[in-house]
């Protein structure tokens, strides 16, 4: 399959930026659906359509699909580090497909839960952890654009699918609107994994903007690969930070998965229509691609720790506009500015991953991060069904939103200086054959990352 994989492409572009383009299409597709799951309550709680199932007890199958993606996150990320991202986007390609084909064919609540809260769950944490991670290893310069593209990628991906959704469901129905969208999300899936490599040394290339003078990655066997996989792990684990990035990641995704999932139904509530509603969603996303797109570029130029802080704190002070919103504007006027604290506030972590740990494999370590995320998403999902049921209001649900934002910004300025790598001298418990020639990640303590200001001390 190697053969079919040019080295460079047309105008001597490195094929790191054709890997950016192939994940990027993954993100719109699959990690759209779940961005995208307050499209459905309305239909789904409607009384008079083919469901009528409680708001509360649809909250506690949305919290089930996080979970699901919480458990399965490590995993993905672990099997993604050992196996290579090739073969996990062909599983998750296949699975994307099968998941929504049985969403649209679902009648019972608790194979709504089977497939939205578990395979489509699965799927996600396919999608946004082994295959995410492994671009980090095609760039030591320019990660957080490459970052960026993919993350931005994901916001266009859900600004079209929120009204497409919208559109389809009251058109063409329930079974219809999944259907068509798994069929050619899953076969695009499918039909671009061949042409993802799972690290430049596949195709004899080195990673876009290496130095001259460090060594090409070598082509190692399965054994060693394992070996320095379990090295990497064991001396990241004893960082503060490593422990620190999944609380961070937990309540920032707690502040807005609520406003996500119940911003719809809020705004449906105030007497909006379905469509109008979905553009609160098109809009956040639409505004969060700029964020998206700028927030690792800027993590890696001036430090992620303030960049991060910054965009959560955003994300927590907006919502105040949501409590109070009444009218079409008021909604559009909150979806605006609250995207650019969204867009920003979970993105940075590849490159904060990078700026601590350097350069060795990262599935492991975003997947404990996506754990966290998810874990974020669940617990809070569940709560804020459960508070609704007991209260019939939203108010109490926003509030946490704020406070768990707000939290969030304390939590990630008690971080380590990410000037800084935290495990420089990682390699020095292997055994010299399992060692790069010139380990890149191997700085005196203290010493700089490169590409990454010293501001953020």
């Amino acid at each position: 399959m190697t053969g079919i994989i040019p080295s460079r492409l047309p105008w001597g572009i490195h094929y790191a930026w054709a890997i950016v383009a192939i994940l990027a299409a993954v993100q719109i597709i699959a990690s759209s659906i779940g961005m995208a799951a307050g499209i459905m309550i309305p239909p789904l709680t409607d009384p008079d359509g083919d469901f009528g199932w409680k708001v509360g007890i649809i909250g506690m199958g949305m919290a089930a699909f996080y979970l699901v993606g919480a458990v399965c996150s490590p995993i993905s990320g672990w099997l993604g580090d050992r196996y290579g991202p090739q073969r996990m986007m062909a599983v998750g390609g296949a699975l994307y497909l099968i998941s929504m084909v049985l969403l649209g064919s679902v009648t019972e609540l608790w194979q709504f839960l089977l497939v939205f809260g578990g395979m489509l769950a699965i799927t996600q944490s396919i999608s946004m952890v082994p295959l995410m991670a492994s671009i980090s290893g095609w760039f030591r310069r320019r990660l957080g654009l490459g970052t960026g593209i993919l993350w931005a990628a994901g916001g266009v991906g859900t600004a079209a699918l929120a009204p497409m959704l919208g559109y389809l469901l009251e058109s063409v129905g329930w079974n219809l609107t999944f259907w068509t969208i798994g069929v050619a999300g899953g076969g695009i899936i499918l039909l671009l994994t061949p042409f993802l490599r799972n690290r430049p040394a596949d195709i004899g290339i080195p990673p876009y903007g290496a130095s001259a003078n460090e060594p090409p990655t070598a082509v190692r066997s399965s054994v060693m690969e394992k070996m320095r996989l379990k090295a990497f792990n064991q001396h990241m684990r004893r960082t503060r930070a490593f422990w620190n990035l999944p609380i961070i990641h937990a309540l920032g995704c707690a502040g807005h998965g609520i406003v996500l999932i119940f911003s719809i139904p809020i705004a449906v509530e105030q007497g909006l229509s379905l469509a109008s509603a979905a553009g609160i969603l098109t809009i956040m996303s639409l505004v969060s691609i700029i964020s998206r797109l700028l927030t690792p570029v800027l993590a890696e130029n001036y430090g992620s720790r303030k960049v991060m802080a910054s965009c959560l704190f955003i994300q927590g002070v907006t919502v105040f506009i949501l409590i109070w919103a009444q009218d079409l504007w008021a909604f559009y006027l909150f979806a605006a500015t609250f995207g650019i604290g969204f867009g920003g506030e979970w993105t940075g972590y590849l490159v904060i991953n990078r700026q601590y740990f350097g350069n060795g494999p990262m599935g492991s370590c975003y997947g404990w991060q996506m754990t966290g995320a998810l874990m974020g998403h669940a617990i809070t999902t569940a709560m804020a069904g459960m508070v609704i049921y007991l209260t019939g209001s939203y108010t109490a649900i926003l509030a946490l939103s704020i406070f768990f934002s707000l939290g969030g910004v304390v939590v990630i300025m008690t971080l380590e200086p990410t000037s800084r790598i935290l495990i420089p001298d990682w390699e020095s418990s292997l055994p010299p054959e399992a060692r790069t020639a010139r380990p890149p990640d191997r700085l005196v303590p203290g010493a700089a990352v490169p590409g990454t200001a010293a501001g953020d001390d």
